[in-house]
């Protein structure tokens, strides 16, 4: 008998520990996949779901959410061969729902977060959710100047000359249009422009494409924009990113001015008041998506009125004034021929599936992750056995259950050690009360191959120290390279001067570099020497410290020689320092014990030493916001009443203050509403200055509702 999903109301904060870890590591091999490589390797319909559950994990237990959480990321790192733009308006991506309930729970979120407002008073719009390639376009007095993907949201490749072979896309705007312009939308191949193309690849006896998003996708990547110009891209209008004036106040009055600046905008666009009026739409649009000439994968809803959006603001990676509703998944049955295993950058061993070939909604799945051994038992799969898959949109395949099992079925057996060269023992987790997690790690950290690499592949990637010609690629060569090695991220920093002793084994006398390339190489290495703090301190790769959390780390203590000086006090168990990262918003005690069990591990200080010994580390930035409350931590407790306790958080990172969620000796304000209780009386007692929502409005010079 199968054991069906663990619902997350039933887990034990041990299991939404371990299964957080699980969910954070398997949608970023996904993101990548998808965003980056234009080459999904499952599908939408899992990937929502993977992300769906994470998400209600996050929800029960808050504490625990992983400072990389997929809940506060946007695609993926911009890929090499193009130049970077940075977009001046971050491209968000959306929240998703996945039944008429939870769009309900989204327009009663509105509601919530705005509060007082009579219901049936805000319209939205309704329009569909193309399946392409996020773009942004700037103008700047009328002329095309620049257009960028979405890339992570931050910054995106820069492919404006393959842009400006599209169309449908105006290369001026008409007189009277804003002196900035960012018009935002997607680019995509209508199926019959698809169709047309595999049949002329195939005449050239020339490999075909496997679908519309990525031959689109693909087609605007291409750096010969020849390439691109002989492939029928079209794109539809929706939004809009930096914008010197804005000539609409609704989000339905703004399509239609960027359809009268000549954009092509969608004509199933609808300004809709009711929810119901909203579900009937996307029913509607479900019914016609076959005969549609573009691939779509949802509706996407927004609230229309743009002061309202405003309002309303920004969660870390999504809007909280709109979300996409989105199609269900398809599934497709195959064979399971082989069981592999993954080892990661924490050492999480990750069982992943083999799968005969097969096409499901256009795109060929050969692999599924199946997680962890937990996840191999619920469903029962057998080495042989025909399984069902599912996938959902065009990304990510899941493993759903067995169709039918052969006499011949090999059942898979997990390791007891890693599967490296030093065959380390596999362990499991353990929670303070004995209870086992469910992931298995190799138990031997810095000592694992797999797991060395894999740090060291994460300290040079984009978001950390991103240094240029010294990619993944490289990170392997390097490793194994026996007279130039890179075994620790001190040894990068070193490599020069121990090239330099190296006669004619020198990097340049070597196949493949060469004096030029070695030369860029050193100069690419010695311009990362100076270093942001938040950059660092996510480089080293300490568990549940991802982007986010290295910047409020950053921010909170303002220098390399704090943040290090309150590691080693976590890590000698002072309770002090504890409680202060804690208080830090969208801090936990995960971090926390991360931090310390990291700088516990005298290995690991030996191997920051010897980094931080050839770095200038730079102080974190000061807030750039002038108001009175910039730079000061500030803690709400008690029943706000003129604000949300959203709205009021939204307002105070708007001002450039940090927001923590308790009180502690590093806490500036407290704004206590009706009904404080331990926070006011903690606060008091180390003399935080207290005030109530009046004097906060006051304090900040921003009025009620704004």
């Amino acid at each position: 008998m199968k054991k069906e999903t663990k619902p997350v109301d039933a887990l034990s904060e041990a299991e939404a520990k371990t299964e957080l870890e699980r969910l954070a590591t398997e949608i970023a091999r996904h993101d990548e996949a998808y965003h980056r490589q234009d080459a999904p390797v499952i599908a939408d319909a899992e990937y929502d779901a993977l992300k769906r559950r994470n998400l209600a994990i996050e929800e029960s237990f808050p504490h625990l959410r992983l400072a990389d959480s997929p809940s506060l990321k946007v695609g993926a790192p911009v890929a090499e061969g193009f130049g970077k733009i940075t977009h001046r308006v971050p491209m968000l991506s959306l929240d998703n729902a996945f039944s008429d309930d939870e769009v309900r729970d989204f327009v009663h979120s509105v509601y919530r977060f705005l509060g007082k407002l009579p219901d049936q008073s805000i319209a939205f719009t309704a329009e569909p959710k193309i399946d392409g390639l996020s773009m942004s376009i700037r103008y700047e007095d009328g002329k095309l100047v620049s257009a960028a993907t979405r890339g992570d949201g931050t910054i995106g490749e820069n492919v404006t000359a393959n842009v400006r072979t599209i169309s449908e896309i105006p290369n001026t705007l008409p007189e009277g249009a804003p002196s900035v312009v960012e018009v935002r939308g997607e680019v995509y191949m209508a199926k019959e422009d698809f169709l047309a193309l595999n049949e002329r690849m195939a005449a050239e006896g020339k490999q075909t494409y496997v679908n519309p998003r990525n031959t689109a996708a693909g087609s605007l990547r291409q750096l010969d924009a020849s390439v691109t110009a002989s492939r029928k891209l079209r794109f539809f209008a929706y939004a809009w990113g930096e914008m010197s004036d804005m000539p609409a106040d609704t989000q339905h009055g703004m399509i239609e001015v960027l359809s009268s600046w000549g954009f092509p905008v969608n004509p199933l666009t609808k300004r809709l008041e009711s929810i119901e009026a909203m579900i009937d739409h996307y029913n509607g649009i479900g019914l016609a998506r076959g005969d549609l000439s573009y691939d779509i994968d949802g509706v996407v809803y927004k609230v229309d009125r743009l002061d309202l959006q405003g309002r309303l603001g920004f969660r870390s990676r999504s809007p909280r004034w709109a979300i996409a509703h989105k199609f269900p998944a398809e599934k497709a049955a195959t064979r399971l021929t082989a069981i592999d295993i993954q080892v990661g950058r924490t050492g999480a061993l990750t069982p992943v599936a083999r799968l005969e070939p097969i096409t499901v909604g256009g795109v060929v799945v050969t692999n599924a992750t199946l997680h962890n051994a937990g996840e191999i038992e619920r469903l029962g799969v057998k080495i042989g056995d025909m399984v069902q898959i599912q996938r959902a949109g065009d990304v990510i395949p899941q493993v759903l259950g067995v169709v039918s099992s052969p006499d011949d079925a090999v059942e898979f057996e997990f390791p007891a050690t890693c599967p490296c060269d030093l065959k380390t023992p596999v362990v499991r987790e353990e929670t303070a009360s004995g209870v086992e997690g469910v992931i298995r790690r190799c138990s031997g950290e810095f000592a694992c191959p797999f797991q060395r690499k894999e740090h060291l592949k994460h300290f040079v990637s984009r978001k950390a120290f991103d240094i240029d010609g010294l990619g993944e690629k490289q990170i392997e060569y390097f490793y194994d390279d026996e007279t130039l090695p890179i075994r620790q991220p001190a040894d990068i920093f070193t490599l020069k001067a121990r090239d330099e002793a190296n006669g004619l084994q020198r990097l340049k006398n070597r196949e493949g570099y060469g004096e030029t390339s070695a030369r860029k190489l050193f100069d690419a290495i010695e311009s990362r020497r100076e270093i942001a703090l938040d950059r660092l301190i996510f480089a080293l790769g300490i568990r549940h410290v991802g982007e986010q959390t290295a910047k409020t780390l950053a921010r909170a203590y303002g220098d390399w020689a704090s943040v290090h000086e309150a590691a080693l006090e976590i890590a000698g168990g002072d309770q002090v320092a504890m409680e202060e990262m804690d208080a830090l918003d969208d801090i936990g005690p995960a971090v926390v014990e991360a931090v310390g069990r990291f700088f516990g591990e005298p290995h690991n200080v030996d191997m920051v030493d010897r980094l931080t010994a050839e770095l200038t580390i730079l102080e974190a930035e000061k807030p750039s916001q002038d108001s009175a409350v910039a730079g000061l931590t500030v803690v709400f407790t008690g029943s706000l009443e003129q604000m949300t306790r959203d709205e009021a958080k939204a307002m105070a990172e708007r001002l450039g203050a940090k927001v923590a969620g308790s009180v502690s000796k590093k806490t500036d304000i407290l704004v206590a509403g009706p009904g404080a209780g331990s926070k006011l009386t903690k606060a008091q007692e180390l003399g935080v200055r207290t005030m109530d929502e009046d004097g906060w409005f006051e304090l900040v010079g921003v009025a009620p509702g704004r």
